[in-house]
């Protein structure tokens, strides 16, 4: 049998040239393999459907063709592609996998017991969990559980098919059974993932043991912020009956799975592959919100921001995680460069969740981003008021208004807030080293901005901002040559950073070394700094520091000057 092999880097990201193909099309093959690589899941696929025009047995352009259309989201248009990979006697996991979303969607439970009994394998767990939830599809309880059985018995599975059959029997009203399933004795301990909990508490309440459901929270997510889980502990803890809603139907139980897949491959693999079993999930329970978020997460970490933008939009308004989805649909369209239309989802959501701190911090942090800083001081405020006084984010948020402080010529606002970020997380190297450097740039307070940026320098030995800090504070207390030390680590920690290159052309002008001086300030420039610290660069490579330094009202340093 002729094989596509298709692992966790090749499903999407083009690995090399098919000469086949660009004989036969070499503009839109060409084109396609350029979206590919960019993660163009849209040209990609308009171009990989154009190559197949001319070469439609192409197995690579089949392949790619399949996995783009699936990227993007667009289901439809891969099954008929899958269909032909699979006619044409080609073995692909991802077309396999493809065909039996399209059967699951459609309720064809044959085709799926047709497929496997050909050899068209996804995997031995996906394989012998859909042969369970195909015969329950078809109302055989009886061969569902046989299959259900098998993967327990296999090793390494035996989690995964003790959890959906135990979906499976609450599924169709078994409780008790469900219940005896998550409660009973499993090598290892039960894993619980999100789904799962939830079905445990869900399937405890309809057997009235709401305490028990309540432990099971609490022992699986702690103090998680997660507005479905607070949602169900709310109603626990008013012993209302919950209703089981997690996993009912062969569908949702395929779905479940693909998600679950995804999370355990999502550290290892591509996230073009991880992308294809969220897809998957997504495509069989549109509502499974936790799957959404994941799918719009890897198309963010994609840069494919439309699209991302696209999968957040369809949480509708009335669930748990709304808030979270807009949120990540504000980043999304920040990351794009669409900072208004950020700070209007933003602003909406804040008439919406009124209360949730986390909005007002995310706004905040847009606001500042698009420079718009005092706004960004109203709105931190805000969330500082709403955040309890031990939260975990209070320290952040006190920072991050400093800085909009900061940039709003606001000193003792700016100071003030650094302090109360510093009290809240002693020895932050960031807030350490942004309070620091900004004492040493106004003048004030150098042995303690000193004392603040070697502490931070000692925890973030390569970060070449903080290293930079060190080196000029040293520089601005006189001491050039330890300056210096500190600036060419700096620089090159960051070699192409303007600041840090200028920085050093004034320490190595201090101690006397003019011509290096120069080449550091010619360096400077080549990195596009702010035009009028580029302006301050000419006129030192024109006329030296000691002179552009007299200009300012400060004394030349009598090293390079040459006066002893």
């Amino acid at each position: 049998m002729k094989r596509i092999f298709v692992g966790a880097i090749a499903a999407l990201v083009i690995a090399g040239a098919n000469p086949a193909a660009a004989d036969q099309d070499a503009g839109a093959y060409l084109a396609a393999r350029q979206a590919g690589l960019a993660n163009d899941f849209a040209q990609a696929s308009q171009y990989f459907a154009q190559s197949l025009l001319t070469d439609p047995s192409n197995p690579y352009l089949l392949e790619n063709a399949m996995t783009s259309f699936l990227a993007l989201g667009d289901v439809s248009r891969a099954i008929p592609v899958a269909q032909s990979i699979v006619d044409d006697g080609y073995d692909s996991q991802i077309a396999n996998l493809t065909l039996m979303i399209a059967a699951a969607e459609a309720g064809d439970w044959a085709s799926i017991f047709n497929s496997l009994e050909m050899g068209h394998s996804v995997g031995p767990l996906v394989d012998g969990l859909a042969k369970g939830w195909a015969h329950l599809g078809q109302g055989d309880m009886a061969e569902a559980i046989a299959s259900f059985d098998q993967v327990i018995a296999t090793e390494g599975m035996a989690v995964y098919g003790l959890t959906h059959k135990a979906y499976a029997l609450a599924s169709v009203g078994d409780f008790e059974g469900a219940e005896a399933i998550l409660s009973g004795s499993i090598p290892g301990g039960m894993r619980y993932s999100r789904q799962s909990a939830m079905a445990h508490a869900q399937v405890l309440s309809q057997l009235g043991s709401n305490d028990d459901a309540l432990q099971i929270v609490d022992a699986v997510f702690g103090g998680q912020i997660d507005p479905g889980i607070d949602q169900l502990r709310v109603r626990l803890s008013a012993d209302q009956a919950v209703a089981y809603s997690a996993v009912r139907s062969p569908a949702q139980g395929l779905a479940d799975l693909f998600h679950v897949i995804a999370g355990l491959i999502q550290d290892d693999a591509a996230k073009q592959f991880t992308l294809m079993y969220a897809r998957a999930s997504v495509y069989l329970w549109p509502e499974n919100t936790p799957a959404v978020l994941m799918t719009a997460g890897l198309l963010e970490e994609l840069e494919q921001y439309d699209l991302a933008n696209a999968a957040y939009s369809t949480i509708a308004r009335d669930d748990p995680s709304f808030h979270a989805a807009e949120l990540g649909r504000a980043e999304v369209l920040r990351a794009a460069g669409r900072k208004d239309a950020a700070i209007e989802v933003l602003e909406a959501l804040t008439r919406s969740h009124p209360d949730l701190p986390e909005v007002y911090a995310t706004k905040g942090d847009t606001l500042r981003q698009a420079e718009r800083y005092d706004e960004a001081v109203t709105t931190y405020s805000r969330a500082l008021e709403l955040y309890d006084e031990g939260h975990s984010s209070r320290w952040f948020v006190h920072f991050t208004r400093g800085i909009s402080h900061h940039k709003s010529d606001d000193w003792p606002g700016a100071e003030a807030d650094f302090r109360a970020s510093l009290a809240l997380r002693p020895d932050h190297p960031q807030v350490l080293n942004y309070l620091g450097y900004s004492l040493v740039e106004r003048g004030e307070k150098l042995d303690e901005a000193l004392g603040m940026i070697e502490t931070a320098a000692a925890a973030r030995p390569d970060n070449g901002a903080i290293v930079d800090s060190l080196g000029w504070v040293y520089f601005q207390l006189g001491r050039y040559e330890e300056a210096v030390v500190h600036l060419e680590r700096a620089a090159s920690l960051e070699p192409v950073d303007p600041v840090i290159n200028d920085h050093l052309g004034d320490a190595l002008w201090a101690v006397g070394r003019e011509i290096e001086a120069r080449f550091q300030w010619q360096r400077a420039l080549s990195f596009a700094p702010e035009e009028e610290e580029a302006l301050r660069i000419r006129d030192k490579l024109q006329r030296g520091l000691d002179l552009v330094l007299v200009d300012e009202g400060f004394a030349p340093i009598r090293i390079a000057s040459g006066d002893d």
